[in-house]
C-alpha cells in the first residue's frame, strides 16, 4: 500500500486493530486526526512494540534502529542524540499506577525520533502525556511544526511531574493526620514509598534539566524565536518541580525521624508502666501467697476480704497510674 506522498509503506492500516501498539496521527484542520497510513508531518505513536514492529518502522521510515530501542530499556537516562539528520530526545516521564496499597509513582523514559518529515514515539507503557495529545485536549499542536510538536511533549511531561507532586504532598497530608492518630506500620510504609518516588522524581528530572539545556543551546535541534520562549517555559517548570520534590523529600524525610523519635519515646514510656504494674500486681500475688499457707498469726486472718481489700486497692493504684500516663 502507498500513502499520499507516495512512499510505500509496510504495515499501513496496521494501527487500527492495534492501538496500544502503534497509532499514527497528524494535525489536520486543528485537531489531531488518526490516520490510516503514514504521510508527511504526522507522529507516529509505538508502546511496547514487538522486534517486527521495530523492524517494520526502522525500514519503513529510515528510522535508525538504535534509536528505537533506546527507550525500551528502564534504566535509559535522558539524553539527546544526533546521527545522520536523525535526533534522538530521551525524557524521564512520570507515570502512576494503582495498587492494593494505594498510587505508586515511578518514572519510565520516552523516547523522540525526529526525521526529516517524521516523528515517532516510543514507550514501554501507555503514558497520561501520549494520551492526552492523542486525545487532542492540548490546543495549538502541529505535527508538522516538529520542533514545537517536541516543545509541547517536553512541557506536557514538566506539567504531570507537576501534578504527581502535588498528589504527592495531598497523600502525604492525609497520611501525617493518621500517623498523628495511630502509628500504624501501613502509614509508616506508604511513606517510605513516597520518598522512593520523590527519589525518582528528583533524579529524573535533573536529568531531564540536562537534556533540556542542551536542546536550549539549539547546536542539535533547530530553534526558532518563539520555540525559545516555550523552552524557556518548559525549564521553568522543570526546576519549579525539581525544587518542590527536593522540599516534599526532606519533609518526608524528617516527618519519618521525628515518627521514629516518637514511636520509641511511647515504647520506653510503655514499658515504665508495664514495670510498674507488674511490681504493683506482685503485691496481692504475696498476700495471697501468705494467706493461702498454714501459718498462724498473721494479722487479720479471720477475715476473709481482708486479701480482697488488698487487692482493690493495688488495682485501683494501677489504674490511676494507668490514666495519667494517658494508657487507660
Amino acid at each position: 500500500m502507498r500513502n499520499r506522498t507516495g512512499f510505500f509503506w509496510p504495515f499501513a492500516g496496521f494501527g487500527k486493530g492495534v492501538k496500544a501498539m502503534l497509532d499514527i496521527y497528524k494535525t489536520v484542520d486543528g485537531q489531531i486526526a488518526r490516520l490510516d497510513a503514514v504521510e508527511d508531518g504526522c507522529w507516529v505513536n509505538l508502546v511496547c512494540p514487538s522486534e517486527e514492529e521495530l523492524n517494520r518502522v526502522s525500514s519503513g521510515l529510515g528510522v535508525e534502529p538504535t534509536f528505537l530501542r533506546a527507550a525500551l530499556d528502564e534504566e535509559e537516562t535522558s539524553r539527546i542524540d544526533s546521527e545522520d539528520g536523525q535526533t534522538l530526545i530521551i525524557v524521564d516521564t512520570p507515570a502512576m499506577e494503582q495498587d492494593e496499597t494505594g498510587r505508586v509513582y515511578s518514572t519510565l523514559p520516552l523516547g523522540i525520533i525526529v526525521t526529516g518529515k517524521h516523528i515517532i514515539t516510543v514507550c514501554l507503557k501507555e503514558t497520561s502525556v501520549v494520551r492526552d495529545l492523542q486525545d487532542g485536549l492540548v490546543r495549538d499542536v502541529r505535527t508538522q511544526q516538529r520542533t514545537r510538536f517536541i516543545l509541547n511533549i517536553l512541557l506536557l511531561v514538566a506539567k504531570r511531574y507537576l501534578q504527581y507532586l502535588k498528589q504527592i504532598d495531598k497523600t502525604y497530608n492525609h497520611m501525617e493526620r493518621q500517623l498523628y492518630k495511630s502509628q500504624r506500620n501501613k502509614e509508616l510504609i506508604q511513606l517510605l514509598d513516597l520518598e522512593k518516588s520523590l527519589v525518582y522524581f528528583n533524579t529524573s528530572l535533573k536529568a531531564n534539566e540536562v537534556t533540556l539545556e542542551k536542546i536550549l543551546r539549539g547546536r542539535i535541534v533547530t530553534l526558532y524565536e518563539e520555540d525559545h520562549d516555550l523552552l524557556e517555559d518548559v525549564l521553568i517548570e522543570v526546576r519549579q518541580a525539581i525544587e518542590m520534590a527536593q522540599i516534599y523529600s526532606s519533609i518526608i524525610s524528617g516527618m519519618m525521624d521525628a515518627f521514629a523519635s516518637v514511636i520509641s519515646n511511647n515504647l520506653n514510656v510503655t514499658m515504665k508502666v508495664l514495670s510498674s504494674l507488674t511490681i504493683l500486681l506482685a503485691i496481692p500475688n504475696i498476700i495471697f501467697g501468705f494467706y493461702g499457707m498454714n501459718v498462724m498469726g498473721l494479722p487479720l486472718d479471720h477475715f476473709w476480704w481482708f486479701p480482697l481489700l488488698v487487692t482493690g486497692v493495688v488495682v485501683a493504684i494501677a489504674a490511676l497510674i494507668l490514666k495519667k500516663k494517658d494508657l487507660f
